[in-house]
């Protein structure tokens, strides 16, 4: 028999950032965006009286984007209507170009549907190659100095890239990411870097699109065209890459046990393993407006906490389990692609190249990152000759000449090897094609910070490699890094 449980009248808050108060359960509205697809209609009014509802039980925070559906509609008229609550958004631009007036047009149509800022503006930017984002967030971060926005988020950054941003000085309240027991990546180096940095993680996912439920223990794998909605089409993707059907009901199986003992749901206990986390600040339990809410059982999540015993059963049960491949965010930016659309490679090589690719003479071809340098001194920032690619020592300058991460090693060579990359895809290959770099280093002992950024985009590759402590760089850099790549 269970233990006997006290449930709470109202979910626990949590403080995200100083002047940013949340609910440890946030309400994900991604779900308008599937209920409205396909030409369907959904009762905006009605949905924003379904919100009130939820912030009346204490459910006061929710989160929603600039694409999803009319979530910003419906949030813009429940508070047009008096209704209190966080309100968290996400803009999601198509990489180009971020000037202020491109990111403050942008940022600006969802101020104009909700009525004003929300609590928290996050940010999502689809290929790091394109060094736009660090614009993109530095005019964000303008916003909120002069009192535009409140508090600023990104989405999907892996731990890299969200070093790159809170070195750089923008001051990153949260990162929401894909975070449960289907997809554990964000337990490892991402909640390291967050406790010591004071981010919160966001977590959603975490009942795996509604894999992670009483209704599918035992139950027969579905086939995919039995997968209705959009979600179940994203994490029946996870339970794949984490070693499949047999290893998700033997993990169902040991939840069930768990939930048994505390009296509560599989959906309370996958939630809660996310929650005990230390790093992350809430969770975000989507939920369908109008048409159904799970409000009681969630409150049931801060009836119990998993003690020792249940950790146990849990790490027992993922014994032979697939980590998920990447960091986080990968899944929207390389194979294999862990999301309801499946392959993205169409969608990522459509978007704008920061690069564009000059023959100069026949058979030979050049990129310039426009820095005034190249013209000056006679370089380019990279040359293809043949199926050769040779790319210019490289430092982390970014595009108004500033230096990215000062004092940080391991930051500059994340945006160096961004910067290469996308030179290198400029003129036809990808950083697979590598074969040599050459690495230069100020001070010997920044090696290993170098050095493990390297190791993680180079896995594939393998190149030759070269790291060797110099003298003096020119200009106020730690690191610097040039690359030759051979096409097959």
């Amino acid at each position: 028999m269970g233990d006997v449980v006290t449930i709470p009248a109202r979910p626990p808050r949590v403080v995200l950032a100083p002047g940013l108060e949340s609910s440890r359960i946030v309400t994900g509205l991604w779900q308008v965006a599937d209920q409205e697809r396909e030409g369907r209609s959904l009762d905006h009014a009605a949905a924003a009286a379904t919100l009130a509802e939820y912030a009346a039980a204490g459910f006061d925070s929710f989160d929603m984007a600039d694409h999803y559906g009319g979530a910003e509609d419906i949030a813009g008229l429940f508070r047009r209507q008096g209704g209190q609550a966080a309100l968290f958004t996400k803009w999601v631009p198509t990489p180009g170009p971020m000037t202020s007036e491109v990111v403050r047009e942008g940022v600006g149509r969802s101020l104009e549907r909700l009525g004003g800022a929300p609590d928290l503006m996050q940010f999502h930017w689809w290929t790091f190659k394109h060094p736009a984002w660090l614009d993109a967030l530095k005019q964000m971060a303008a916003m909120r100095a002069e009192g535009t926005l409140k508090h600023l988020g990104v989405t999907n950054f892996d731990t890299d890239h969200l070093r790159v941003a809170v070195k750089n000085g923008i001051p990153i309240a949260t990162n929401q990411l894909s975070f449960s027991l289907l997809d554990r990546r964000a337990a490892g180096e991402m909640s390291a870097f967050c406790l010591a940095n004071g981010v919160k993680i966001l977590a959603y996912g975490t009942l795996g699109g509604g894999f992670l439920s009483e209704r599918w223990v035992g139950r027969e794998e579905p086939a995919e065209a039995d997968i209705a909605d959009w979600s179940k089409m994203k994490y029946r993707r996870f339970i794949g890459a984490m070693g499949g059907w047999g290893v998700f009901q033997r993990l169902m199986r040991e939840l069930q046990a768990i939930a048994r003992r505390h009296g509560v749901s599989v959906s309370n206990v996958a939630t809660r393993w996310v929650l005990q986390h230390p790093a992350v600040g809430a969770v975000i339990v989507g939920a369908r407006l109008t048409e159904s809410e799970h409000r009681a059982d969630n409150l049931r999540l801060f009836s119990f906490a998993l003690d020792a015993e249940d950790q146990a059963r849990i790490d027992s049960a993922l014994v032979g389990s697939t980590p998920i491949p990447g960091d986080c965010g990968d899944e929207y930016r390389k194979p294999p692609y862990l999301t309801a659309a499946g392959d993205l490679s169409h969608h990522l090589e459509s978007l704008p190249k920061i690069y564009d690719a000059t023959e100069f003479r026949p058979g030979r071809l050049r990129v310039d990152s426009g820095s005034v340098w190249e013209g000056l001194c006679g370089y380019s920032r990279a040359v293809r000759v043949g199926k050769r690619i040779l790319v210019s020592g490289t430092t982390a300058t970014h595009t108004d000449g500033s230096v990215v991460c000062p004092g940080d090693p391991g930051g500059q060579a994340v945006y160096i090897l961004d910067k290469i990359g996308a030179a290198i895809e400029a003129l036809g290959g990808t950083l697979d094609d590598v074969v040599q770099t050459r690495i230069w280093l100020r001070d010997a002992n920044d090696w290993e910070a170098v050095g493990r950024v390297h190791g993680r985009v180079f896995a594939t590759a393998r190149p030759a490699n070269t790291l060797v402590e110099i003298g003096r760089l020119v200009g106020p850099y730690l690191v610097e890094i040039e690359a030759e790549a051979l096409l097959d």
